[in-house]
């Protein structure tokens, strides 16, 4: 993606683990450009979705390090925003995933995500993970460092 002057209005963004945890965190190397995505979020001008599977993803360190509080934010801003929609994994989600483990030999939770963006017609694929690149029918776009 060039920059987050990009045109999403009206459009779906589906948002991958990586640049979540890199927002909220506050990740220097991302904190810019992902500040202003957000802002255009949470102004309306595109809805970001995920799967539930973020869930298990984002928490599962700070349970480990017994940080409620970083557990609670998470939880917070995947359940409590009207900016977000959690998407739950469905039959034919979990169809197309097999299917893109199957031909592009992408772990399960990249399967999940990019099968889960598939289903629901996202326009953008928000991710760190470049070789999410290789699988047709995803748009996807990495945060800029700066």
């Amino acid at each position: 993606m060039s920059g987050a002057n990009e045109k999403f209005d009206n459009k779906a963004v589906y948002l991958d683990t990586a640049p979540l945890i890199y927002y909220l965190e506050d990740n220097p190397a991302y904190s810019k450009f992902l500040e202003l995505l957000f802002k255009k979020n949470e102004a309306g001008d595109f809805i970001f979705y995920t799967s539930v599977i973020t869930l298990t993803e984002v928490l599962t360190l700070p349970f480990r390090q017994g940080n409620h509080r970083l557990a609670e934010q998470y939880e917070y801003f995947l359940s409590g925003t009207q900016t977000l929609k959690l998407i739950r994994v469905n039959e034919a989600i979990s169809k197309l995933a097999a299917k893109l483990r199957a031909e592009y030999g992408v772990r399960m939770p990249d399967a999940i995500h990019s099968a889960t963006a598939m289903e629901i017609k996202a326009d953008w694929f928000l991710t760190n993970d470049i070789a999410l690149n290789k699988i047709k029918g995803l748009n996807v776009i990495t945060p800029v460092h700066g």
